[in-house]
């Protein structure tokens, strides 16, 4: 699909993915406008529901963006959310979809350069993969909108 822009969703720490985004705005360093960031308290708030929500909902790939290993501000919630990402991954894979329409990124708040590129970088991938399943329903043999 040649003009197929994905649309993302990324659930970032407050702590350390958002403050990375912001970061990246703040040194002007662009990443795709089709990345539409949730901030949340910490990743591990993200449960396996809101991505699945997400997904339902239209985005054709989500990422939860959380603090380093072992940085965590609520001492394990990054783990959690990795737990729960790697989770949704084999839920998808059941369902017959790629994993790879959800990842887990782990940043500390310095890093804008890698937020802009980690965003880039997935929605590339994500274009190579597709326009989500959800999206069309075949009926009739005719594709119609789902959402």
């Amino acid at each position: 699909m040649e003009n197929f822009e994905p649309e993302i969703v990324a659930f970032c720490c407050h702590y350390c993915a958002y403050t990375a985004a912001d970061m990246a705005g703040s040194k002007r360093i662009s990443y795709p406008p089709n990345v539409k960031i949730i901030r949340v308290p910490c990743t591990g708030k993200v449960d396996a529901i809101h991505i699945m929500k997400a997904l339902e909902k239209g985005a054709d790939g989500v990422y939860v963006a959380g603090c380093l290993e072992g940085d965590c501000h609520f001492k394990n919630g990054n783990t959690r959310a990795g737990y729960r990402v790697a989770h949704v991954q084999k839920i998808l894979e059941e369902l017959g979809w790629e994993k790879e329409r959800v990842e887990m990124i782990r940043m500390s708040a310095g890093m804008g350069e890698l937020f802009a590129r980690t965003a880039s970088e997935f929605t590339e991938k994500i274009k190579q993969l597709g326009p989500s399943p959800v999206k069309y329903i075949n009926t009739d043999n005719h594709q119609k909108a789902a959402i």
